[in-house]
């Protein structure tokens, strides 16, 4: 059994084409995904995090809406970029998501991607330490928000406060018991992996990572995935890591499918980014039964126990609700993911 959830980036762009052509139809359309998404029996929406871009960038108020218009489904993040986040105001908005989904949020963290504007960090008024890098600060953010998570306090409190404080320190509120275990790191190289595995969070791994052997995409990843397992079991945690990895995957079952992704790219690309040689893993894009075939050979999925799969947002609502059932009917059952 494999859980399988969509990813989405929430582009949208005001041209005649796009199902998605403001900031507000991207944000109600991912919560009526969400929604879709939930009735097919899917088990996550997730939603990526870009500044200073047309897409999803304060996912705080979208994952409380869509926990509270769902019941059952996972929602999260893959991923915030912790190089732009105050740990303590994110702890409390996280907390407050959760509490509304009723315990269900999945939040994704990292150091995050090449971004729309340089150095954008400095924007939100954060900036690395002497001697840091601004991936070290994204780490030591990181670090904060793990350690408040916990919901020990540490603040002292006022001795005439406005209202009446319980004894001890006070905590960052509201606390929500058990979200400390639900942090993922999305990691693209095998250190970051087992860093994370260290710090006792799960991982994702996107469909890209640091090319650090020559090997297919689906191998790496693999490798990247056993590694942090390791690492895992080497620091002593006493709950079990979840994996996640995302892929683009396409089941081609009506004439609109061809016409979308009947070309889609069936290879994986190497390129440069961020100054990073990075292995980009390829597009599924076939008919059922030729799908299931491929799918079975890519040994990082095997490895994970999360399937996210990323949605084209500006093709609209019912046809994202069509793709994704495409797969949970026709695809996941004949590999054993359901």
């Amino acid at each position: 059994m494999k859980k399988i959830g969509f990813l989405s980036f929430g582009h949208w762009s005001p041209t005649p084409h796009s199902g998605t052509r403001s900031a507000s139809d991207a944000l109600l359309q991912a919560i009526d995904l969400s929604v879709a998404a939930e009735e097919l029996g899917a088990d996550g929406a997730y939603f990526r995090v870009h500044h200073f871009a047309r897409q999803y960038a304060s996912p705080f108020p979208l994952l409380a809406a869509v926990g509270a218009r769902t019941s059952r489904i996972e929602i999260g993040t893959g991923v915030i970029d912790m190089r732009y986040e105050n740990p303590l105001y994110m702890a409390e908005d996280a907390g407050a998501a959760d509490l509304i989904s009723g315990g269900r949020l999945q939040l994704g963290i990292s150091r995050g991607s090449p971004e729309q504007v340089i150095e954008g960090w400095r924007y939100f008024g954060y900036q690395p330490a002497e001697g840091e890098t601004d991936a070290d600060m994204a780490r030591r953010h990181t670090d904060v928000l793990l350690e408040v998570l916990k919901g020990e306090g540490f603040a002292e409190p006022n001795p005439r406060p406005m209202f009446p404080n319980p004894p001890g320190l006070l905590r960052i509120e509201p606390h929500s018991e058990g979200l400390r275990k639900r942090i993922w790191w999305g990691s693209a190289s095998n250190a970051t992996a087992v860093w994370a595995a260290e710090r006792g969070m799960n991982l994702q791994s996107s469909t890209l990572k640091e090319d650090e052997g020559g090997e297919p995409f689906h191998v790496q990843q693999a490798r990247q995935i056993r590694s942090y397992r390791e690492a895992w079991a080497k620091a002593g945690h006493d709950w079990e890591p979840r994996t996640s990895v995302s892929r683009s995957i396409f089941a081609l079952v009506d004439d609109r499918d061809r016409a979308y992704f009947g070309r889609g790219q069936d290879s994986d690309q190497v390129g440069i980014i961020d100054n990073m040689r990075a292995i980009f893993g390829r597009t599924y894009a076939a008919e059922p039964d030729r799908l299931v075939e491929q799918l079975k050979a890519d040994e990082a999925i095997a490895e994970a126990d999360t399937l996210l799969l990323t949605v084209p947002t500006q093709l609209g609502v019912e046809y994202n609700a069509h793709m994704l059932e495409a797969i949970l009917t026709h695809v996941a059952p004949e590999l054993g993911w359901r």
